[in-house]
């Protein structure tokens, strides 16, 4: 049943929509404004503003009312900024947790390295860009704010990539990151590799000039699609987990650093292609534990070929379901720790267990790192502070980078 209703909303959820009492859920709406509109299953997707708040402001894009890859631009940035610290502090205290609250570090506007396009057949050609906002329309995107400029010229690309390579019942996944060699581009949901077309795929690589083109399981590789962490240069696989933006990166580093300063044997668990262990390699040395061995690989590559390193040891292990245990962890005198957004509750059980003295914790999701938080808090150590870094701007996710110390006895 549709009803028609004026509400006020009250907070922001964690989707980004605005929650007024019922609950209502207003798409686009910020706390404190009085909304009306059609009301379906208690959600108000096309609400009017009756009395907008001083913290909504013009969106930067021109697509912000249809693209679904940002939910945040009607908001002033210090609302969004103080929403995401405020979402951290509160699953902190859910947990009975209190800390420093650092000041937020933002990425700026076009700044995101990577991004995963949608692109579909036309009857004209191809369409490639986000999906709309609760649809799986994709719209196209030009001047998009989000991204960085050579993801902005790579559309042209993708749509080139789905007029050859699907059909118009199919949606290709495209997922473009700007490296030090250029362009390297995975691609899924697309027709199978014959001859014939793995001919017209190096032809694109060429015309787009990009350095890797990874159609499922064919790559091709025209330079090495290469990072630098440190004093090192990796090489990723086709797909790898990379941090969104440089500036981002650069913020979890540095965290990372100060939350480690004084250690020279480290550990890095969940170590990916090496973005902490190989800039930590420069100050003692560093063993990584990485579950995918493609990435430990690239790692280990990486840092053969780096100056100046110190020793850096790896291993492929899932530290879901395989942690380290006290015995291996007691001989370092520092960890860095940056699970998935499940969070490491195993990992972080034995890390308790094994007592090491500091602990530099990267997490994208406040409500394991909290519970992971707790657990360290209760055998004996202290949250020193936390930092939210937002290098997914407009956008409801949030991350954080933390000092964890041993208390003194």
């Amino acid at each position: 049943m549709t009803e028609d209703m004026r509400v006020t909303v009250e907070r922001l959820g964690h989707h980004g929509d605005g929650i007024a009492a019922g609950p209502v859920y207003v798409r686009g709406a910020l706390p404190g404004e009085v909304v009306e509109g059609a009301v379906t299953s208690g959600v108000m997707l096309s609400p009017r503003i009756v009395t907008p708040v001083p913290e909504r402001v013009s969106p930067p894009c021109r697509h912000a009312k249809a693209c679904g890859g940002c939910q945040l631009q009607h908001a002033a940035d210090p609302f969004v900024e103080g929403w995401k610290v405020d979402v951290v502090a509160r699953a902190l205290a859910a947990q009975g947790i209190e800390t420093e609250m650092r000041p937020i570090v933002t990425s700026p506007p076009r700044s995101r390295r990577r991004a995963g396009f949608s692109a579909r057949r036309t009857k004209k050609g191809a369409l490639a860009g986000f999906h709309a906002k609760g649809s799986d329309v994709v719209i196209a995107v030009p001047d998009c704010q989000l991204v960085r400029p050579a993801l902005a010229a790579a559309l042209p690309m993708v749509e080139e990539l789905a007029v050859a390579g699907t059909s118009r019942k199919s949606e290709l996944s495209v997922q473009v990151t700007e490296t030090l060699g250029g362009l390297d581009v995975v691609v899924t949901g697309g027709k199978p590799v014959d001859d014939a077309f793995r001919v017209t795929l190096a032809g694109l690589a060429q015309k787009h000039d990009v350095a890797r083109l990874a159609w499922d399981d064919e790559v091709l590789t025209l330079r090495p699609p290469s990072h630098r962490f440190g004093d090192a240069e990796v090489v990723p696989p086709p797909g790898a987990f990379l941090q969104a933006t440089a500036e981002g990166e650069a913020a979890l580093l540095a965290g990372v650093q100060e939350a480690l300063e004084g250690c020279s044997h480290m550990a890095d668990l969940f170590a990916g292609c090496g973005t902490f262990a190989l800039p930590l390699a420069s100050r003692g040395k560093v063993h990584a534990a990485e579950g995918d061995a493609a990435m430990a690989r690239a790692l280990d590559k990486g840092w053969r070929q780096g100056k100046g390193l110190r020793h850096v040891t790896h291993e492929t292990r899932d530290l879901f379901r395989n942690p380290l245990l006290p015995d291996e962890l007691s001989r370092f005198d520092g960890v860095v720790i940056d699970p998935p957004r499940a969070g490491a509750e195993a990992q972080v059980a034995e890390l308790a267990s094994a007592r090491v003295p500091r602990i530099a914790y990267v997490s994208c999701n406040p409500v394991s790192y909290a519970r992971d938080a707790a657990r360290l808090i209760a055998a004996g150590y202290t949250l020193d502070w936390v930092q939210v870094v937002d290098q997914f701007r407009w956008s409801t996710h949030v991350e954080l980078v933390s000092q964890v110390t041993l208390a003194k006895s």
